[in-house]
């Protein structure tokens, strides 16, 4: 039997039988576009997230106390600014390490009210992050020296405390201290689930005599270029070590960040996908079971065609193409709900959703695999018919 007529048997067969065709692709339909769906969510949350750590600048350095464990509570910060200025001298460039210290504290300005980040840093923001200013400028060092009470807003703490109004040279007062606003930062986002607009800069200096602290959370550093990046973290980490014997210190780069979590959200992606193919393989058991229940109601048919001629591997071929086609027009259909589902999850919620031509491929390609897979068993049932018992069966 040719191909193309096979084809075309196995085609008349699933159109004859177009309810029971559609319900036995129904699992397979769900099973890929659940794969697709959720492929998709944990590539958009992986896309997300790294470019959320590029959005903070590049050849970042993050320098922390103790022993950096995403499992592990933080250590308690014992650097103040000497170790800062210690830093300084070690990396050679000080206008490429800045500082912060930070607290949440309630800012206010009339009746309006808003909880914030203070963050307390220096003038050397802007030479290791990207945070570009919407209006008026940044801290100096004229600011830190003299423990000036000046405040850099973010976008969504001034549009909550002056809404239209440009706030620049206003008064606002930070945990009952009055601060006058020099600048504002344009919209960046969230970072790590950080809201960075909430965020309020301040001076360092002025930031611990409001805190009552003498301690700084961490220090960042700018890399001068991708090649030293590690190198210099090293070097920083052995100095503070020197300087406490006593203390753990940790370096931590945005490849690290990187690494670390597509590693993690990669695994999840992959167990994602293979609970999505636990549904596929649901689908799969569906296929066998229908063609099988299709072997035993056509089995005078196959009687007669094997007495006309036809050939194990004729009829074989011919039930083998018409489970394949099941599952890969299952498939085709899941696809396209799966990609038209990542779109509407886009569109109508937070949740970010990145569609991949390896998921599509993959689950088209395991739909056609299913088919095969499932679709031997009853087609060498219908193939090994004795034409004589299959022409008498009832």
């Amino acid at each position: 039997m040719r191909t193309a007529e096979a084809f075309r048997m196995a085609l008349e067969a699933l159109r004859v039988n177009r309810l029971r065709s559609a319900l036995t692709m129904l699992g397979v339909i769900i099973g890929v576009s659940a794969v697709v769906i959720l492929v998709a969510i944990g590539t958009g949350a992986k896309d997300a997230i790294e470019d959320e750590i590029s959005g903070l600048g590049s050849n970042i350095i993050l320098v922390v106390p103790g022993q950096l464990n995403f499992q592990a509570a933080p250590t308690q910060s014992r650097l103040d600014l000497g170790d800062v200025n210690y830093v300084r001298r070690v990396v050679g460039d000080p206008s490429r390490v800045t500082v912060s210290v930070q607290s949440g504290e309630n800012i206010r300005v009339g009746r309006n009210e808003a909880f914030v980040t203070v963050v307390g840093t220096d003038e050397n923001i802007p030479n290791v992050f990207e945070r570009p200013l919407k209006r008026g400028r940044y801290l100096t060092e004229t600011d830190i020296d003299t423990r000036r009470r000046v405040a850099v807003l973010g976008s969504e703490v001034s549009q909550q405390l002056f809404g239209d109004l440009d706030p620049v040279g206003r008064q606002a007062t930070i945990a009952g201290v009055r601060f006058r606003v020099v600048g504002v930062y344009e919209k960046v986002g969230a970072t790590f689930g950080v809201a960075r607009d909430r965020e309020t800069h301040i001076p360092v200096t002025t930031a611990q005599r409001l805190l009552g602290v003498e301690r700084v959370n961490g220090i960042a550093i700018g890399a001068s270029g991708p090649d030293v990046i590690d190198s210099l973290g090293q070097k920083v980490v052995d100095a503070l070590t020197a300087r406490y014997p006593d203390e753990k210190f940790s370096a931590v780069t945005q490849t690290q960040l990187l690494g670390t979590i597509g590693t993690v959200l990669g695994m999840l992606t992959g167990v994602l996908a293979a609970i999505a193919g636990i549904s596929l393989l649901v689908g799969g058991v569906g296929v066998s079971n229908i063609m099988l229940v299709s072997v035993r109601e056509r089995t005078k048919e196959i009687g007669l065609r094997k007495a006309l001629g036809a050939r194990q591997r004729d009829v074989l071929g011919q039930f083998l193409i018409e489970a394949v086609l099941l599952t890969t027009i299952g498939g085709t259909i899941g696809i396209a709900l799966g990609v038209g589902g990542s779109l509407l999850i886009e569109a109508l919620s937070p949740v970010p959703a990145s569609i991949t031509l390896w998921s599509i491929l993959l689950a088209f390609g395991v739909s056609a695999v299913v088919g095969v897979f499932f679709g031997v068993a009853p087609a060498r049932r219908a193939g090994r018919l004795d034409p004589v018992v299959a022409l008498r069966a009832e």
